[in-house]
């Protein structure tokens, strides 16, 4: 196994798959520190070996042991509780007793000041919050280790301890060092494993919002914005009743015979580019389409609280709709004749159903503009009374005529032509 592997496996040891990131960081930067701690404790007992007492390099060694000791266990048992606890111990407790047991702060070379690595690591192993006792610990055995060394600065000093004053000069120094290496390596790999993290959460959210907006321009495309914002926001049935509004069915003639003798991907691709065109002039009108029906197009005006004249823009989107296919043979190949069928009046939107849900209309207006496409002339726009008198002005309309509506009996309808 290679070095970097080795790392590698050792950081992430410990790690269990329900851990969140937040533990998961948690988790490798204790063990983290307890490398930086056994490298720094190792460099410690070889060279205090072999420049001071005997005993003084027998308690870091005593130390280290106890801190692999307890990192096994931890890998073992994935106890992260214990582990937390322990080496946070050994981290405060072993450099006050390495310096008590070489004799006082001068002496062992600040040793002590490893002890505040423990206070720290809980900020980043534990928390804020929890790391207050731990740093109030480490004040106090400081505070009792100087008041020791005052009172016990003129006790004799056994020659078996003593240590020399060119020792105690390196010792500061390699001391001071290691501890701020390992507190700026601790702090480093903190910030940049919690970057690589906030990174991680940051690619989360964007594919999060990237799949949110295809979802609502999906929804968008099925209900009307207003009724999609409401289906978000509540789950109760939702069911208006307009007093004015403007409808038409688009229907093409013949298209059953037509498709008796076309493929299935034929017929589904000839539709798909007249009403994809018929989308597009809805859109641009400003018109919500409703729904298709086999080979019929349904579309309605006024359902959105719209400022204009609804009715005008569905009449000019019924002319668009009609020389469209009249003159643009690379969406109707085949030639094909609409009849176009309008009324105006009130109805009720709602959505049905809970599953493969549709935005619909009903209502005495919607069936009068189906029954007016169903009886009218190929190629023709044909409007009830109400939707004439509001266009009468603008638009130039042939003579009425009486036709016969099932459910109605004969009708007075009116023939679109053009604007004038």
């Amino acid at each position: 196994m290679s070095l970097q592997s080795f790392i590698s496996s050792l950081r992430s040891g410990g790690i269990r798959p329900t851990d969140d990131a937040e533990m998961r960081l948690k988790k490798s930067l204790l063990v983290f520190a307890t490398g930086l701690f056994c490298t720094g404790s190792m460099l410690w007992l070889f060279l205090y070996g072999q420049m001071g007492p005997q005993f003084s390099a027998t308690a870091p060694f005593v130390f280290q042991l106890l801190l692999v000791a307890n990192l096994i266990y931890f890998l073992q048992s994935g106890n992260f509780d214990w582990f937390r606890i322990t080496q946070l111990s050994l981290f405060l407790f072993a450099p006050f007793v390495v310096q008590w047991s070489i004799g006082n702060f001068i002496t062992a070379s600040g040793t002590s000041l490893w002890g505040l690595l423990a206070p720290i690591g809980a900020v980043l192993f534990c928390g804020p919050r929890e790391s207050i006792a731990w740093f109030i610990a480490y004040i106090f055995l400081t505070a009792l280790s100087g008041f020791f060394d005052y009172y016990l600065a003129g006790a004799p000093v056994s020659n078996t301890h003593k240590v020399s004053t060119e020792t105690s000069v390196v010792f500061f120094a390699l001391n001071f060092a290691a501890i701020s290496s390992i507190v700026y390596l601790l702090l480093r790999y903190a910030i940049v494993e919690k970057g690589k993290l906030q990174a991680t959460l940051q690619e989360t959210h964007r594919l999060l919002q990237e799949e949110q907006d295809r979802s609502e321009r999906l929804l968008l495309n099925i209900l009307p914005g207003p009724i999609a914002e409401r289906l978000k926001h509540d789950n109760q049935a939702i069911a208006d009743g307009f007093s004015d509004v403007t409808v038409m069915f688009v229907d093409i003639v013949n298209f059953t015979r037509l498709a008796e003798g076309m493929t299935p991907q034929q017929v589904f691709a000839m539709l798909n580019r007249i009403f994809s065109s018929f989308d597009e002039l809805a859109e641009q009108y400003g018109m919500e389409k409703i729904k298709t029906i086999g080979d019929a197009y349904m579309v309605a005006g006024g359902l959105n609280n719209e400022t204009g004249n609804y009715t005008r823009s569905i009449a000019e989107l019924a002319i668009a709709m009609r020389d469209l296919l009249h003159r643009d043979f690379t969406v109707n190949d085949l030639h094909l004749d609409v009849r176009i069928g309008i009324g105006t009046g009130p109805v009720v939107a709602g959505v049905v159903g809970k599953k493969k849900f549709i935005y619909d209309l009903w209502g005495d207006t919607v069936n009068l503009a189906s029954r007016i496409t169903s009886e009218g002339t190929p190629g023709m726009i044909h409007v009830d009374g109400t939707t004439f008198q509001r266009l009468v002005d603008a638009f130039d309309f042939a003579a009425p005529m009486e036709i016969y509506l099932k459910g109605k009996g004969n009708t007075r309808v009116y023939r679109l032509n053009k604007l004038k």
